[in-house]
């Protein structure tokens, strides 16, 4: 039977508790953050050895992992397989592909995009790549900086939200499974032991990687805010100012999660993608056209040819005992285990917004069209960042030096015509998309600490969007932002295997139901999680 909502709200909350994987996985992000805050030193060390290990001696596994979904999902775009629909014979999508894309973009490294945009173009251009092989600063530098930025934030980082994403909405919305991480496992286990102590552990997992990513992404978008704010004003605001800046931040997000998917993230959305146009169309066309044309072209090819190499490229070389290169380390490396370890909540909330859709559909939306805009936003950005510091008219990196990466965009608007308004779409660019970010990781909380529940309660999202929002005020005035990102990014590792046992799941699944997309009768169903008596859950209306 349905579950019983006559207890109200509070009623709904408790009894929808998955109270292990809450209580766990709280416990140890709770745990991990009070040593972060009184062992900062300590912390800040191991995680730090453990991080240089992943990097230079297993980093070949995070490139090999990383080019292998990749394929995969060029093969699921281009096969029979992509006509598979997540859903019932007759389920529709339950949003239009332009709300889809918009929620799809802005709830995945959107809030990236906007902080490293005018920022990591400009660091290759300094520090030169030993695969670009070029003097620092000079025209094979621009070049080959704007096309790790592509490489970087491009294919490779929506497909492995993508490939998390497929096997948990075809096992939700064709056989019933619930919305949880976990359910990649399904094939070997089966649905109906999903609450097994192995299904447990990889939900715990996936909590303590979306607090650790969510609270992380506050705290990095939280400081690139207070830095707009102090080079707006020219005040400082100190620790106080920090938690209230964070705190309005939360309430901002809390309130979007609360009003649900459709009134709350997709109406955000919706305007974060208008903003988004609208800074990079103006920077374009303000900056310089010309240059930014020239090189991104340059660069988009050079990207194209040269990608099979890159992804495959280690800097061995060039390192000391022939490991991976500190620059393959620090950088490519490094997103690739960034991007893995937010695969939960993203890939939980793209599959949550999935229904009806075929797997090209999702394939293509979630890589092909995700990278086509990020693109021309790398290249906008990227190319006026080197110019600019090229000709003198702003020096960013000595603000980068000065302020960090946060401060990188603020000379740059500056720079150019209407550079106050810029500035300040910008700085409202950066609140909107990290708002989305917030609401989608916050939403996947709420169905990975429900048992895969397709809408939790309001209580439980706004309960998880306290929390967070007060673990990042906490991180940012006690300076554990960079430790919880470390300890965020080792979770990448586990995820990596996770991330691969999917696409074998896929595998799996979609080779033994080839009839799946002939004749609908010819489906063999998995067991159900629920009872085949038992009525569907009726939607709460506040929760749309």
């Amino acid at each position: 039977m349905a579950k019983s909502k006559s207890n109200g709200p509070v009623g709904r909350f408790t009894e929808e508790l998955d109270v292990v994987v809450f209580t766990v996985g709280f416990v140890v992000a709770a745990a991990a953050v009070i040593a972060f805050v009184f062992r900062p030193e300590a912390m800040s060390e191991y995680m730090t050895g453990v991080n240089n290990f992943l990097w230079t001696d297993v980093g070949w596994w995070y490139l090999i992992a990383m080019f292998f979904l990749v394929a995969f999902v060029a093969f699921l775009i281009f096969s029979p397989w992509g006509n598979i629909k997540l859903g019932a014979k007759e389920d529709e999508p339950e949003f239009s592909f332009l709300a889809y894309f918009a929620m799809l973009y802005s709830a995945g490294i959107a809030a990236g995009i906007v902080f490293w945009g005018p920022a990591e173009a400009i660091f290759h251009y300094d520090s030169v790549s030993p695969f670009v092989g070029a003097e620092a600063q000079s025209a094979g530098a621009a070049v080959g900086a704007i096309q790790y930025t592509f490489f970087h934030w491009g294919l490779s980082a929506w497909t492995a939200y993508v490939v998390m994403a497929l096997p948990i909405a075809y096992f939700a919305y064709r056989h019933d499974a619930p919305l949880r991480i976990s359910t990649v496992i399904a094939p070997w286990i089966g649905i109906e032991n999903l609450d097994r102590p192995i299904a447990k552990l990889i939900d715990i997992l996936a909590v303590f990687a979306t607090i650790g990513g969510v609270a992380t992404t506050l705290g990095l978008v939280g400081r690139q805010f207070l830095v707009g704010v102090e080079w707006i004003s020219g005040v400082s605001v100190g620790d106080t100012g920090t938690v209230l800046v964070i705190t309005g931040l939360t309430v901002a997000f809390t309130l979007s999660v609360a009003l649900g998917v459709e009134r709350g993230i997709r109406r955000i959305s919706y305007f974060n993608m208008v903003l988004f146009a609208i800074v990079t169309v103006a920077t374009f066309v303000f900056g310089p056209t010309t240059y930014i044309v020239s090189v991104g072209t340059e660069a988009l090819g050079a990207y194209i040819n040269d990608f099979i190499t890159m992804s495959f490229y280690t800097g061995a070389t060039e390192s000391i005992g022939g490991g991976v290169s500190a620059w393959v380390g620090g950088w490519t490396i490094f997103y690739w285990a960034w991007w893995f370890s937010w695969t939960p909540f993203v890939g939980l909330f793209i599959a949550r917004i999935s229904r009806g859709r075929t797997v090209r559909q999702v394939a293509v939306t979630g890589v092909i069209a995700s990278t086509g805009i990020t693109i021309p936003w790398f290249a906008t950005m990227g190319g006026t960042a080197i110019l600019l510091q090229e000709t003198g008219r702003a020096d960013i990196l000595a603000v980068v030096g000065e302020l960090g990466e946060a401060g990188s965009g603020y000379p740059l608007f500056e720079a150019l015509p209407l550079g106050g308004l810029l500035t300040v779409l910008f700085l409202v660019l950066v609140t909107t998309f990290l708002v989305t970010s917030a609401d989608s990781s916050t939403l996947a909380l709420g169905m990975l600490t429900t048992g895969g529940t397709e809408r939790p309660s309001t209580i439980n999202r706004v309960v998880w969007g306290f929390l967070i929002g007060s673990l990042a005020s906490l991180l940012m005035v006690t300076g554990g932002v960079d430790a919880l990102q470390q300890a965020a990014i080792i979770t990448g590792g586990p995820f990596s295997i996770i991330t691969v046992l999917a696409v074998v799941a896929m595998v799996v699944s979609f080779g033994d139901h080839r009839p799946l997309f002939l004749r609908e009768e010819d489906e063999v169903s998995f067991p159900s999680v629920r009872s085949e008596s038992s009525e569907p859950e009726a939607a709460d209306p506040s929760d749309d």
